[in-house]
């Protein structure tokens, strides 16, 4: 298949996809949010793309989801029984501590 014709409809199938989406969550806004918040008021289509594009920045942004797999699989086959080992004990004992700037000792004494 040529590149460009590739490019083309990739971008033809991007631009669909967000118009249905930017049109369902116009009508789910419309639908479901005047009646539950007082004084909110329906929302028309370029707002409901804006409000799509907010939600879409917020929960996650636009990054290479799912691209670092690949990596992680080839680096854990090539480690070594002990290795693998020591990496799952260091992910367990890590209980949500791993991404603080300090040592959680670090941080309760400074």
């Amino acid at each position: 298949m040529n590149y460009k014709l590739k490019i083309v409809k990739m971008l033809a199938i991007a631009v669909t996809a967000a118009a249905l989406m930017g049109g369902a969550v116009m009508a789910l806004w419309n639908w479901l949010v005047p009646s539950l918040v007082t004084g909110a008021q329906p929302i028309d289509y370029p707002h409901a793309l804006g409000l799509l594009l907010l939600g879409r920045l917020l929960a996650g942004g636009f990054g290479q989801r799912g691209r670092h797999h690949g990596a992680m699989r080839a680096r854990w086959a090539q480690m070594s029984d002990e290795e693998r080992q020591k990496f799952r004990t260091a992910m367990r004992s890590c209980a949500g501590r791993c991404h603080s700037a300090q040592p959680p000792e670090a941080a309760a004494v400074g």
